[in-house]
């Protein structure tokens, strides 16, 4: 029986998936089960299975099996990244070899005829076959190869007419594709940042995926070609490719898979080379609603109540990376309506909101915070949001909006809540100020979750656990055991620790008398204020995380 018998027989699949997968065939030319496949019809794994049992051919299940170093040795990584096969383990003169197209025979029989040795074809998903080749051979491997078989590219030397040589190189289209397959990982892989940085011995590039940096899969010989991948980036980014002295700041805009991908580049001189930064912003991934973003719900019932005050302040605060723009974005879309007017100044503008008016900081040609909070205000808006009070400007900006009858959202760079409210005192904001304007102040943070896929509960041992972390007897807690899905990390992406300080009279009496962040605490946590690590702990019992992830962003 053919494939497609054997898959409606089992109820696999539908005659109208046939029919689609058949019309998919003519358009494209795509074989049947892979039409199949790429149509969603059937899940690949599943797909392989029907295939295993009709050719004989067994799976292998490549998250439990152990590369053999000297069966990777065995092939070119050419060959290997054209053809999809990954060399699995080689004994007795028999090599085996993962696939996931049995029907390649001309890829066995090449195989054969280069390594002289018996091939044993073994079926895995065509995914789980990429993740490994990029670990073991490299993201681009087969790009570089083809570079390094050309003298059509070499490292530029310093000289006074490099320029040029670095334009040609840089446009090179095995350059291209080089720089093109790192974003495409990058962007597969969930990662908000991409490093590239050079070191005395080699070029080192790392995704940061939920909030941890991870060395990306690439070849040693990626280094020959670093002035060529940073100024074809250089050249994504409008950037000048001959200035080496001085930090530049571009952007990117990609289209991935249908989606677009806005990426901030920073580049900045290094004792090597240059060494980029890049964040990637995909709007479909990051834009939240307020439900979503992992709230207690006594949290949640008080901020829902400040974000619909007629006036006042709100404040954020929070470490680089914690998630502050996230949390203000998913406030504003929450009380955007066609009735009220919401403005915005930011720096940059990094998601673009439906309903709302957002205006891009320049300060190179003086368009600073507070100017354009000036100017908004003449655009009668109900609700403003400043990206970041950076200083004294900034600061009696966003109280005079407050005062002449605006709600403000903002954030600020400190460490916990209460150390708001000190740290306008210290731009010099008087106090009256500063209680008669700023409604709440919360600080965040973010943990990874434990992977879905693969949680599982486990007992702790009661002395490793931190003496502030309550916990009863027997009581069971969660991790993840490390899967496909999450990569082997047990985590998958991140959810928010919140402190939520409401500015109450005691607290307002604290500020007037100039009080320290920490006698401000005590008031606010007799008022019953949850601190960041007393959050985690709460997600911790829940499940949503570990131990060792409340501590690593949580402080005592």
């Amino acid at each position: 029986m053919g494939i497609a018998e054997v898959l409606l027989e089992r109820g696999l699949i539908t005659s109208d998936h046939l029919s689609a997968a058949m019309e998919l065939r003519k358009t494209e030319g795509l074989r049947l089960d892979r039409a199949l496949v790429r149509l969603k019809c059937i899940a690949e794994e599943d797909l392989l299975r029907v295939m295993s049992e009709q050719f004989g051919v067994p799976m292998i299940d490549l998250t439990k099996v152990q590369i053999d170093a000297a069966a990777l040795r065995s092939l070119p990584p050419r060959l290997v990244h054209r053809k999809g096969i990954l060399p699995v383990k080689r004994e007795n003169g028999v090599l085996v070899v993962a696939t996931s197209d049995p029907f390649d025979l001309y890829a066995f029989d090449e195989i054969r005829l280069l390594t002289g040795l018996e091939i044993q074809p073994a079926l895995a998903p065509e995914e789980d076959i990429q993740k490994l080749i990029k670990t073991h051979f490299g993201v681009g491997g087969e790009t570089l190869d083809e570079m390094m078989s050309t003298d059509d590219l070499e490292v530029v030397q310093d000289s006074s007419d490099e320029s040029e040589d670095l334009l040609e190189m840089a446009q090179e289209a095995s350059v291209v594709k080089l720089v093109n397959e790192v974003f495409l990982e990058a962007v597969n892989e969930r990662a908000s940042d991409i490093h590239i940085e050079p070191y005395e011995r080699g070029l080192s590039i790392r995704y940061r995926i939920d909030g941890v940096l991870h060395d990306a899969s690439v070849p040693a010989s990626v280094a020959r070609f670093q002035a060529a991948i940073i100024s074809r980036i250089k050249i994504m980014s409008n950037l000048n490719i001959a200035e080496k002295r001085l930090p530049q700041d571009g952007r990117i805009k990609l289209s991935v898979g249908g989606r677009q991908v806005d990426i901030r580049v920073s580049v900045i001189p290094m004792l090597f080379g240059e060494g980029i930064v890049m964040r990637l912003l995909d709007k479909s991934k990051v834009l939240f609603t307020l439900p979503e973003l992992g709230m207690a719900q006594d949290t949640f019932s008080v901020f829902e109540k400040l974000i619909d005050r007629p006036h006042g302040i709100v404040l954020v605060t929070g470490p680089t990376g914690s998630g502050k723009t996230t949390t203000l974005y998913a406030a504003l879309q929450a009380i955007v309506s066609p009735k009220i007017k919401v403005l915005t100044v930011e720096d940059p503008v990094e998601y673009h909101l439906d309903g709302v008016n957002q205006i891009q900081v320049n300060p190179k040609i003086g368009m600073t915070f507070a100017r354009g909070l000036r100017a908004i205000l003449r655009h009668d808006p109900d609700v403003v949001m400043i990206g970041e009070i950076r200083d004294l400007e900034t600061a009696e900006a966003a109280i005079q909006a407050a005062l002449t009858g605006h709600l403000v959202f903002s954030t600020l760079h400190t460490n916990d809540a209460c150390s708001a409210a000190t740290r306008l005192l210290d731009m010099n904001i008087e106090p009256f100020l500063v209680t008669s304007t700023v409604a709440a102040s919360m600080a965040q943070r973010l943990v990874r979750s434990i992977c879905p896929d693969c949680r599982q509960e486990y007992e702790p041992d009661m002395d490793a656990l931190p003496p502030d972390f309550h916990l009863e007897p027997g009581q069971k807690l969660f991790r993840g055991a490390g899967c496909r899905k999450c990569r082997g990390t047990g985590f998958y992406g991140r959810s928010g620790l919140y402190e939520l300080m409401v500015a109450d009279d005691l607290v307002r009496e604290k500020v007037m008398a100039r009080a320290q962040a920490t006698e401000i605490l005590q008031v606010a946590k007799a008022a019953g204020l949850r601190t960041i690590r007393d959050d985690g702990w709460i997600k911790v019992r829940e499940g949503v995380t570990t131990p060792e992830e409340v501590m690593r962003v949580a402080t005592v």
